[in-house]
């Protein structure tokens, strides 16, 4: 004899799941993190990952002492700690430097005493910024389950939409010309070298050219970046192309030849767009391609016309 729920019971599990990832939905653009604690004593401190001037709220189970939570060397770098009830507030002056952290000690009104590390968060990278942290003693207890359940529901839905955009870029014609370029292989591509610039940018000399296609209404530009950098490796935050006039986003395909550019070494990386990111119901645009690093700073900034593909 088979084992079941009965209908009643599988439709309210059906509910809830339903309704858990609605609510994990309407919360992904919000920066909610769970932190479980540990007792393990070789556990390090959890790590919180914060942005210059943007407010990360940590939030207990139980109400804090805040006569007893304090920041070790904050002054000059974070605005003066909040702390009352349930929460704490911290929020940096400025953006941490990659190698800075900060110690923070939240001390709860039950003597439990809960050390942290606040870090710089990474654009556009995994550990982004947290704007809210539920932070819960005991993993069983209802109220840490529910949170977890949250942070797995958006973790799989980021997961899911990734896999999505990765499949769909697996049949894109302008990405994999974008690939071919970035492998250096510009030989096996349509397109040919219009014109080039040479930049010398804060850690970075870059070759920036500007390709087009007799046989395609596309084009390209690669960049061809050296790290100068004696310490740090380079890493890209976003790459933007907008229209000049309005700032109207446009499609356009991106590949880089490796996630990081070594102190001193050389990386590629390609973007391919189609004849009608220049359309608009005004007529032919012009477009501007930026390029930013890790860090927000932008290292490239070109003007691109149409008339680079109908050449």
């Amino acid at each position: 004899m088979r084992d079941c729920l009965p209908a009643r019971f599988a439709l309210a599990l059906a509910l809830l799941l339903t309704t858990a990832e609605a609510i994990a939905r309407a919360q992904e653009e919000l920066a909610i993190r769970t932190v479980l604690l540990s007792e393990h004593p070789s556990d390090s401190a959890p790590t919180l990952y914060v942005k210059g001037k943007v407010a990360t709220v940590l939030r207990f189970e139980t109400s804090v002492d805040p006569a007893r939570t304090r920041m070790l060397a904050w002054e000059g770098r974070f605005e003066p700690l909040l702390a009352g009830g349930r929460k704490v507030v911290v929020e940096p002056l400025r953006d941490l430097g990659e190698d800075e952290g900060v110690p923070l000690l939240v001390t709860l009104a039950n003597g439990k005493q809960v050390p942290f590390l606040l870090k710089p968060a990474e654009e556009g990278g995994r550990n982004a910024v947290d704007q809210q942290v539920n932070v819960f003693e005991d993993p069983r207890g209802y109220d840490a389950m529910y949170s977890t359940l949250m942070d797995s529901l958006k973790q799989r839905r980021a997961l899911e939409d990734e896999n999505h955009r990765l499949r769909e870029e697996e049949h894109s014609a302008d990405h994999a010309l974008a690939t071919l370029l970035a492998q250096g292989n510009l030989k096996h591509t349509p397109f040919t070298r219009r014109q080039g610039w040479r930049l010398k940018e804060e850690g970075a000399d870059i070759l920036v050219e500007v390709l087009s296609s007799k046989t395609l209404p596309k084009m390209a530009v690669l960049f061809t970046l050296t790290n100068r950098d004696a310490k740090k490796p380079w890493r890209m935050m976003e790459a933007r192309l907008s229209t000049v006039s309005g700032g109207n986003s446009r499609a356009f395909a991106l590949r880089m030849q490796q996630e990081e550019i070594a102190p001193g070494a050389m990386g590629r990386i390609a973007v391919v767009a189609d004849d009608s990111a220049f359309q608009s119901p005004q007529g032919l645009e012009q477009l501007a391609l930026e390029l930013f690093r890790s860090d927000g700073l932008s290292q490239a900034y070109l003007v691109l016309e149409q008339r680079f593909i109908r050449e």
